[in-house]
C-alpha cells in the first residue's frame, strides 16, 4: 500500500477500531480513528482521507447519514461499510447510500487491506481524471466594467466551482470616492461569491496586474478589448497583455466603450446566469445610473449576441490566447 493513502475509521467499538487501525498502519496507511460520526465531516475536510471505513450503527448519527455528510465534504471519497450485521437488507441499504463496499465483521486483515488499496487507487485515478477548477481573473479599468462585459460568464464559472477574482484598477469618475467604489464593487462580487481587488493604479496598471497574477495564479484572464474609445480601457488592455503573457487563456470582453471594431470570435451562452448579471449590474450607480447598466440594455445586448452563440442570451469575447475551456 502506498504510504500516502489516508484512511478515516469511524467505529464505536474500541477493540474493532484498534484492530482496524493496526492492520492498516502495518500495511503502510495513515489512519485516523473516531468513536462516532459527529466529528467526521470536519475530519474529512482536515485529514482528507482517500477511504472512509464506518459501521452503520454509531452513537450520535448513523453510518449512512455519515456517508452523506462525508460525500458532501469530499465528493470522490471511497466508502467501506463494515458491520456485524450480515443481512441482505443491511447490505442493500448501505450500497444504496453510495457505499463502495460492504464487509461483514470479523474482517480478515488481507480482505481489509485489499479493499482499501483497491478503492483508494480508484478514487485517486478518478480525482486525477476529473476537470480541475479554473482560477479566473477579470480585469476592469473602472467599477462596473467587468460586470458589463462578463458578469454572466463569471456567474457560470462560479457555478462550475471555479475561483473568481475581479480586479478594478480605479474608483472611476462617479461621486463617492474609493469608499463608494469599494461598496458597489464588493456588493456586486458578493452576488456570485467572487473576490474583489480594488486599486488606484491606471498609471501603473501593468505592475498592479502582474502583482495580482503572481498572487492568484489565474488560468483564465478576461480584460478590455483594444477596440474601445475609452483611453483607460485601452491602457488596461495593453497592460494585461504584458502582465498576463504566461496565462494560458486570455480573452477580451465588450465593455461600455467598445467600438464597432470589436470583433468577437467566441459567444458564450449565459442562459441561467442572466439574473446574476442583472443583480451585479444593479449594485452600481448609487449616485447616477448610466443607460448601459439598465436591465433591458444588458439583456438586449446579450440577446443579440446569442444569434451567433446559441441559447437565448450570450456574452461575446475576442480570444487572444486559448489553452483552456472558456
Amino acid at each position: 500500500m502506498d504510504a500516502a493513502i489516508r484512511v478515516l475509521v469511524v467505529e464505536d467499538d474500541p477493540d474493532v477500531a484498534l484492530y482496524t487501525k493496526t492492520v492498516l498502519q502495518r500495511d503502510g496507511a495513515e489512519v485516523l480513528t473516531l468513536p462516532d460520526g459527529r466529528e467526521a465531516a470536519r475530519a474529512v475536510a482536515e485529514f482528507d482521507p482517500d477511504v472512509l471505513v464506518t459501521d452503520i450503527e454509531l452513537p450520535g448519527m448513523s453510518g449512512l447519514d455519515l456517508i452523506a455528510q462525508a460525500r458532501d465534504t469530499k465528493s470522490g471519497l471511497a466508502v467501506i461499510v463494515m458491520t456485524a450485521h450480515a443481512s441482505v437488507d443491511y447490505a442493500i441499504t448501505a450500497l444504496r447510500n453510495q457505499a463502495d463496499e460492504f464487509l461483514t465483521k470479523p474482517v480478515t486483515a488481507a480482505a481489509l487491506t485489499g479493499h482499501v488499496r483497491r478503492l483508494a487507487a480508484q478514487a485517486r485515478q478518478a480525482a486525477a481524471a476529473a476537470p480541475q477548477p479554473e482560477r479566473v481573473l477579470a480585469i476592469g479599468a473602472h467599477p462596473d466594467d467587468v460586470e458589463v462585459g462578463v458578469a454572466g460568464i463569471l456567474s457560470a464559472h462560479r457555478a462550475a466551482g471555479d475561483e473568481v477574482t475581479i480586479l478594478t484598477l480605479s474608483r472611476g469618475m462617479r461621486d463617492g470616492g474609493i469608499e463608494g467604489a469599494w461598496r458597489e464593487g464588493s456588493r456586486s462580487a458578493a452576488v456570485i461569491g467572487a473576490r474583489l481587488v480594488l486599486e488606484e493604479a491606471i498609471a501603473g496598471a501593468t505592475d498592479a496586474i502582474r502583482k495580482v497574477i503572481e498572487e492568484f495564479d489565474p488560468t483564465i484572464v478576461y480584460t478590455h478589448t483594444r477596440n474601445d474609445d475609452n483611453h483607460d480601457h485601452r491602457v488596461v488592455h495593453d497592460a494585461t497583455l504584458l502582465a498576463a503573457h504566461r496565462v494560458r487563456t486570455v480573452a477580451c470582453y465588450q465593455g461600455s466603450g467598445a467600438t464597432v471594431d470589436f470583433r468577437p470570435t467566441r459567444f458564450v451562452t449565459i442562459d441561467g446566469h442572466t439574473d446574476d448579471k442583472l443583480a451585479m449590474l444593479a449594485c452600481f450607480g448609487d449616485d447616477e445610473r448610466p443607460d448601459y447598466l439598465e436591465a433591458d440594455f444588458a439583456l438586449a445586448t446579450a440577446r443579440a449576441w446569442s444569434r451567433y452563440g446559441g441559447g437565448t442570451y450570450a456574452e461575446a469575447l475576442e480570444i487572444v490566447r486559448d489553452s483552456a475551456t472558456v
